[in-house]
């Protein structure tokens, strides 16, 4: 029989319309003359998805008893008995009811493939089983129930059922997911605008990657080794050599600036095995790669330019970056091409970066200007004469003929020129003598004799060996400020970077003692002020740890220790520039630290000032009242009615409460400056904090709607505190809430933490302006200068963060201000119900108990 065919809808989270696309599709499939049934499906209540159901087959689904309680699940004998062309089958990863035929309904779904019937079904990204940790660290939500990525990668056909972010919780604010009891609650914890976003592009990336692999599998079918640029790949060869950061960066960055781009790094290790000489190097720069999202593979192969051409074919790739070669030219001239140049040249279609790298020079230092040439140049010039002369006089000497003078005595000066070049005066001198005296002995007559017989002869002798010299001192002072360039170009190099060092700003100090004992060759330069080091680079000498450096002063402010070669006088007008940087470094984090001291004075300032202002006008009000009432009851001049005096000793007794909060909320706004707050930590039911907040505001149940499940955990809090804040919240609440409709008070899990919710549908708060409700004296909305000093907030925010908590500002669904106060949940049961709406996280029942 032939095997049926699975096409799976994924979506990122519950409500983006995998359900309604799956019966959209199989309407359409029965109208083109399918036999199309409704094996299973989850509505969740949801109008539209229900209507969709009409005018299709729904198959009767099987009860399972379990605990007392009758499950419906899938009935998979009866579809296989009625055995439809297509069946839809909705939330492939559930979990079957205990005592069905298989414990997993993808189990059930491959049973109708292996009958030959197609089937369409739907899964969450969630859901997959290689996300699970990925899911979780966004959400912060486990997944009990997932699906091996097998069963989804061996599916046919997979479709993203994709919907923007805040266009799936408009949907959800909408009532067309949720209903409305959950909505406030789903749209703050699983249905985050940042969740949603991440979750969005996890199932994005996962299909990009399944359509990734099928491109592979055919063109390995096909036999295509020819690039394909379908999105970019980025090889980056390491040597294990101090370069490898630095190329892996730079693919990072070429990656990065297509979308979608991948990052492989590729090391070479030879066929006989041998470990890499740098392991310690290629971990680091393994897992360097790994942290930018790419990923590490060795390669074997002795000839490293065609193994790594090959692993870039093999993997598709469109770019291949490698490091610029380290060895030294006249190493890389007798060698011929290097790797670079081989790989440029394999390559064909392959783009190649050479990427330049100062890690492959080792440690910055200045080019030294003790003399002109190097020994390393001397030594080969010598070398050349000695070898260079033999070989020009046993070929002059084979070859010659009594009217080759005048040639065998050019050839020798070209030798003598050529040694100048390499290796400057003495080399070309001692060339020049040598070449002379064999040119006499071998080519002159009489052969075989250093005679000179002739004055002219000797002249002529005299202007070969002035040629040399002249030729000699023109390579000199070339190679003399070819160095000094350097020399300079160094230097510039060197104050460019200490210059950056110091506008980089708290690192600067590190960094130019560390500049320093690299640029001038020290073995460890030591920053010290007041006896105490403050910065160190470098290792003592283990020979001689007590020898004692020389000290340079870095202005008034400390000394600098340098442990090394003396310097020359250059390099001590060069060390001056660096000194005077440090001394700009250090009195830049003098001053940082300065600012850093000044502003909470600043800010204690302003709230002092703000603190007068307040009283001035505040306490002013409910004094005055509660002095004029009792002065009123005091008088003996008149008699007041029953009446009066009753109505004045209220007067004088709620102008004394108001000043009483007034003074209780200023002493905790000092207590909270100060971190003297006491808080006593302990299990407290959200009931028994709201209920007597409800009491201490004399509310009523009309006033406002609860919302508080018997199975949400205990928070840990204080008690006290925790009422507090929920008196000054509700207070908010009730005074932006229009007339007629009350304020709304709910809890929710999410995750290990519970949430309490205070809402209002008021006008609400601009997204911009929420942070600055928090502040001391500050009444964003409220014209009414009777209702306090504008610290209920602020003092609610300082409560719960006391409280290892947090207080944030939010929307209210529909319009208003939401204030979610989050603390840690106490004694959560293990195996809780997962519910995305009401507890915060998600379920193959996409969003219902299962």
């Amino acid at each position: 029989m032939k095997r049926g065919r699975l096409r799976v809808l994924l979506g990122a989270a519950p409500g983006v319309g995998k359900t309604y696309s799956m019966l959209d599709e199989g309407r359409r499939l029965q109208g083109e003359g399918r036999d199309v049934v409704v094996a299973i499906v989850e509505t969740h209540e949801r109008a539209a998805t229900a209507r969709m159901i009409e005018g299709l087959e729904v198959l009767p689904r099987s009860v399972v008893a379990h605990r007392g309680i009758e499950l419906t699940e899938l009935d998979l004998a009866g579809v296989l008995a009625r055995h439809p062309d297509v069946a839809l089958v909705d939330e492939l990863a559930h979990t079957n009811a205990p005592g069905s035929l298989h414990a997993k309904r993808y189990q059930d779904v491959e049973d109708l493939l292996a009958a030959g019937i197609d089937v369409i079904s739907t899964v969450n990204i969630q859901h997959i089983e290689s996300l699970n940790d990925v899911v979780q660290q966004i959400t912060g939500v486990p997944q009990r129930e997932t699906l091996p990525d097998a069963v989804l990668r061996g599916a046919d056909q997979v479709e993203v059922v994709d919907l923007a972010p805040q266009a799936l919780r408009d949907r959800l604010a909408e009532g067309n997911v949720y209903p409305a009891a959950r909505i406030d609650a789903a749209l703050s914890n699983y249905f985050r605008l940042g969740n949603l976003t991440a979750l969005r592009e996890l199932a994005l990336l996962w299909l990009a990657d399944e359509v990734d692999t099928a491109l592979q599998s055919y063109r390995a079918q096909h036999g295509i080794s020819n690039k394909w640029e379908a999105r970019e790949r980025v090889v980056v060869a390491l040597t294990g050599g101090p370069e490898g950061e630095t190329l892996i960066r730079r693919g990072a960055r070429i990656a990065a600036r297509s979308a979608g781009g991948e990052l492989i790094a590729a090391h070479v290790i030879s066929q006989d095995g041998l470990a890499t000489p740098h392991p310690g190097a290629l971990a680091a720069q393994r897992a360097l790669v790994e942290e930018l999202g790419g990923s590490y593979h060795q390669v074997v192969g002795d000839d490293i330019p065609r193994a790594l051409v090959e692993f870039a074919r093999a993997a598709n790739a469109t770019q291949l970056v490698i490091g610029v070669s380290r060895r030294p030219r006249l190493a890389a001239a007798l060698s011929g091409p290097g790797i670079g140049a081989t790989i440029t040249r394999e390559s064909g279609d392959i783009d190649v970066h050479i990427v330049t790298h100062s890690a492959a020079g080792g440690t910055f230092a200045l080019p030294r200007l003790g003399g002109s040439l190097t020994a390393r140049r001397r030594l080969a010039g010598f070398a050349l004469a000695l070898a260079g002369g033999p070989l020009l006089t046993w070929l002059l000497v084979t070859f010659r003929s009594d009217e080759s003078i005048t040639s065998d005595v050019l050839s020798y000066q070209l030798l003598v020129v050529v040694v100048a070049l390499v290796g400057g005066l003495w080399p070309a001198l001692f060339a020049a003598l040598l070449s002379g005296l064999t040119l006499d002995y071998f080519l002159v007559q009489p052969l075989y004799t250093i005679t000179v017989a002739e004055p002219l002869h000797l002249f002529a002798l005299s202007l070969y060996l002035v040629n040399a010299m002249l030729v000699s001192y023109v390579v000199d002072q070339a190679a003399r400020r070819s160095r000094a360039a350097r020399r300079a170009a160094a230097e510039s190099e060197l104050l460019a970077t200490v210059a950056g060092s110091v506008l980089r700003g708290e690192d600067a100090v590190q960094a130019l003692v560390t500049r320093t004992r690299e640029a001038f060759g020290l073995q460890r330069v030591l920053l010290i002020a007041g006896g105490v080091v403050l910065v160190e680079a470098g290792e003592a000498d283990s020979a001689n740890p007590s020898a004692r450096g020389t000290v340079v002063p870095v202005g008034t402010r400390a000394t600098l220790e340098l442990y090394g070669p003396d310097l020359a006088a250059s390099e001590r007008r060069l060390l001056g520039v660096i000194v005077s940087q440090i001394d700009a470094a250090l009195e830049h984090s003098a001053l940082a630290r300065t600012a850093s001291e000044i502003g909470p004075l600043a800010e204690a300032d302003r709230m002092r000032s703000a603190l007068l202002a307040a009283v001035g006008h505040d306490l002013r009000r409910p004094l005055a009242a509660a002095t004029t009432a009792i002065s009123g009851l005091r008088a003996t001049d008149i008699t007041l009615p029953e009446a009066d005096r009753t109505e004045l000793l209220a007067t004088a007794g709620e102008s004394l409460d108001t000043l009483a909060s007034l003074v209780t909320n200023l002493l905790d706004v000092s207590r909270l400056q100060a971190g003297a707050l006491a808080v006593s930590l302990g299990p407290v039911d959200l009931a028994d904090v709201v209920l007597p907040a409800l009491d201490e505001l004399g509310l009523g149940p009309d006033s406002v709607e609860l919302d508080l499940p018997g199975d949400v955990a205990p928070v840990l809090a204080d008690p006290g505190l925790l009422q507090r804040a929920v008196v000054n919240l509700l207070s908010n609440a009730l005074r932006f809430s229009p007339a007629g409709t009350p304020a709304r008070v709910s809890a929710s899990r999410f995750a290990d933490t519970v949430q309490l919710r205070i809402m209002d549908r008021g006008p609400g708060i601009p997204a911009d302006r929420r942070d600055d409700v928090f502040v001391p004296f500050q009444r964003l909305g409220d014209t009414d200068n009777s209702t306090g000093l504008g610290l209920g907030l602020a003092l609610s925010k300082g409560f719960v963060e006391g409280m290892g908590g947090t207080l944030e500002a939010d929307d209210t669904p529909g319009g208003g201000l939401t204030m979610v106060i989050t603390l840690p949940a106490v004694g959560l049961a293990a195996d809780e119900p997962d519910d995305p709406a009401h507890l915060g996280t998600a379920t193959t029942t996409d969003g219902a108990t299962p």
